[in-house]
This record gives C-alpha cells, sequence and structure tokens, in this order.
C-alpha cells in the first residue's frame, strides 16, 4: 500500500497555509456556532466536541489540493454539508458509541470529513461511512494517496 511521510503532509499543510501554531480564533466558532444551529434548524441535535474544535481552530478556512494535477480540494470548514447530514451523523455516531462532528470536504466526491471524541477522523462518502485515520496526520495521508478505505461498521461497538 502506498504511503506518505509526515513531512510530505507538513509540506502540503504548509504549501495551503497552515503552520504549527496557526489559530483561527474567533473565526472557528463562529463556524463550529453555524453548524450547530444549522442541526438545530435541521430538527437535531450536534454537538461541538473538543477534538473538532481543536482540529477547526488549527485547520479551519484551509483549501488544500488533493492531487497535483487536478481541482479536487480538500476544505476545511465544518459549515459545508447537505440538507439531512445530521441523521447521518447521528446514525454513525450512535454505531460508534461516540459523538462526531463535521470539519471539512472533499470536492471529487463531495464526501464530508468528521471527526469523533477520541480524535479520529471518518469520511462521509454517499456510500457510508469510512475510517481515514486515528489522528489527522493518518487522515491527510489517507485522502492524499485516496487509500481504499476501511468501512466505518468496523469500528462500532
Amino acid at each position: 500500500m502506498p504511503s506518505i511521510s509526515a513531512a510530505e503532509v507538513g509540506e502540503w499543510l504548509g504549501s495551503g497555509g497552515w503552520f504549527p501554531t496557526r489559530d483561527i480564533g474567533e473565526r472557528a466558532d463562529d463556524l463550529i456556532e453555524f453548524r450547530v444551529n444549522d442541526a438545530a434548524r435541521q430538527g437535531s441535535t450536534l454537538q461541538a466536541i473538543d477534538p473538532a474544535r481543536r482540529f477547526i481552530h488549527s485547520y479551519g478556512e484551509l483549501e488544500l489540493p488533493l492531487r497535483k494535477s487536478s481541482e479536487e480540494m480538500l476544505i476545511i470548514d465544518p459549515t459545508v454539508g447537505y440538507e439531512g447530514d445530521v441523521e447521518d451523523f447521528a446514525e454513525c455516531a450512535a454505531g460508534l458509541g461516540k459523538a462526531i462532528f463535521p470539519v471539512g470536504a472533499e470536492t471529487h466526491e463531495y464526501g464530508l470529513l468528521v471527526i469523533d471524541e477520541l480524535g479520529r477522523f471518518f469520511y462521509r462518502h454517499h456510500t457510508g461511512f469510512y475510517f481515514l485515520g486515528n489522528d489527522e496526520l493518518e487522515a491527510f495521508s489517507a485522502l492524499l494517496i485516496g487509500n481504499k478505505f476501511v468501512d466505518a461498521e468496523e469500528f462500532y461497538i
């Protein structure tokens, strides 16, 4: 299986404007609040969890190319989603036994990136939820390489 180093992921992030001490401050809180309020508008509750807050503060509003020769992008923005997505989140969270929160999307398949209470990343594709990694490095690596993702149900309790 192909792999990518942490240095290569760091270089990719840096080319998109990220740096280790980056924090978008109140803007992150506004994005999170918008998403929580949108879930309420959809008739559901979405809990803003600490791993999502930390991730959005550090990576929020980045738009990163996923393939060198294409326009596929990873957009780190919890407000990106679709009508009814919180129902899907609730189903996945129930299976995992952990709250999840959306943190972004990719523009090729229009899948959503979510994080759970343990800091694990999952990908909401139209065919279901898939595990990306135990942390952002693993998740970014999986998205960059395009590895075959593991069905999230493997992580259900």
